[in-house]
């Protein structure tokens, strides 16, 4: 899989999820803090072209996934369509 980029902050449970889900899987990924980086949900929704209410906001390479359920449920199919 390519590089997953998490977009979250640290009190979120979700991006926890999502970066346990990362290392449980051993996906290589990039954690961004959006409180230390300053980025806000729209920085973020300027990027995707939608609007963004949550986060975890979940990039695989390019590919804009979603919040943590999409990106579980990205990683399933994608788990699927190996075996």
């Amino acid at each position: 899989m390519e590089k997953v980029t998490i977009f979250g902050r640290t009190s979120c449970g979700f991006c926890v999820r999502a970066i346990r889900l990362c290392e449980a899987r051993d996906f290589e990924f990039k954690w961004v803090d959006m409180i230390e980086e300053d980025i806000t949900k729209a920085d973020i929704a300027q990027k995707i072209g939608k609007p963004v209410n949550t986060v975890p906001q979940i990039f695989v390479g390019e590919r804009h996934i979603g919040g943590y359920d999409e990106f579980a449920t990205f990683v399933r199919q994608q788990e699927i369509a190996e075996h």
